[in-house]
């Protein structure tokens, strides 16, 4: 089992090429993105992912952006979802990482949409992976399991800042739910957050350590509930990003952190972390036999 990192367009302010160079230096797997909506830039891409042999996740918002239109109906979230995926299917994505559905659907209401969601998905033979993102129909834990325990064959990526912020504590609390969830994990947004919002100014600084372990300890389940299910990779995009994420000093609005220099930390430091607990697991393994 080894672990990929993608790089997130979110916040990057350079070009396609610039990104898949910064990727390729930090030893990243692929980028992680919307498709472009302009045919030429869909090209443009295409050529750097082939020329620097990295892979790509697709990102799709249903109806809307990282907010969904409040009052678009599941019907509409499933035109926009089908809309983006053909959008996407010339760039070659490994799978879909979605931000489906709205906070504010009952359960019943939830469960249909996924379920229709995840047939469209069966049709158009691609995998989506559904994200736990605020605003969304995965906004906290409980929906999610219980979507989930309707719905087995949903595949979810996990990030759990949203839930630490909305809980407003950290995930350790709901640890049997973070072990049922993990076992329909298939991708993770490595972003740290804490009690009161879905990102530190630094997962490296020593007053936000406790918020750092307490979202490895979630990650290290899903790469176990991976392991059991015979997963060769596990992927992770580490996603600190701006719009009022990244902290900055009032009146300048001055970033208190480079955002690459934040994912590239924590991709490092994951990968140190996955090689660690692999060979956790295999010294365990050795003392069973």
């Amino acid at each position: 089992m080894q672990c990929d990192l993608f790089k997130t367009l979110w916040g990057h302010q350079g070009s396609f090429e610039s990104a898949a160079l910064l990727a390729s230096a930090a030893g990243f797997s692929g980028i992680e993105a919307p498709a472009p909506e302009h045919d030429d830039q869909r090209t443009e891409l295409a050529q750097v992912l082939r020329h620097h042999g990295l892979s790509y996740i697709a990102e799709i918002c249903t109806a809307g952006s990282y907010v969904p239109d409040r009052h678009a109906t599941p019907d509409e979230h499933l035109q926009s979802l089908e809309q983006k995926i053909q959008r996407s299917l010339p760039l070659e994505p490994v799978f879909f990482n979605v931000m489906g559905g709205c906070d504010a659907w009952p359960l019943d209401v939830q469960i249909d949409f996924f379920g229709r969601a995840q047939s469209l998905a069966d049709r158009l033979g691609v995998l989506c992976s559904f994200e736990t993102h605020r605003g969304r129909s995965f906004f906290n834990p409980w929906v999610t399991r219980d979507v989930l325990r309707a719905l087995p064959e949903l595949r979810i990526t996990c990030d759990f800042s949203h839930w630490v912020v909305v809980c407003e504590r950290l995930m350790d609390s709901e640890w049997e739910t973070i072990l049922e969830v993990a076992e329909r994990a298939h991708h993770i947004h490595a972003r740290v957050g804490y009690d009161q919002g879905p990102q530190v100014p630094h997962p490296a600084a020593p007053e936000y350590a406790e918020a750092l372990a307490s979202h490895e300890r979630c990650w290290q389940a899903i790469w176990a509930s991976q392991a059991r299910r015979g997963f060769q990779r596990t992927t992770m995009t580490p996603e600190f990003g701006p719009d009022g994420y990244l902290h900055t000093l009032p009146f300048t609005h001055q970033p208190v952190a480079d955002l690459w220099q934040v994912n590239s930390w924590i991709g490092k430091r994951q990968q140190d972390q996955f090689l660690r607990w692999l060979d956790a697991q295999r010294a365990a393994a050795a003392i069973e036999e």
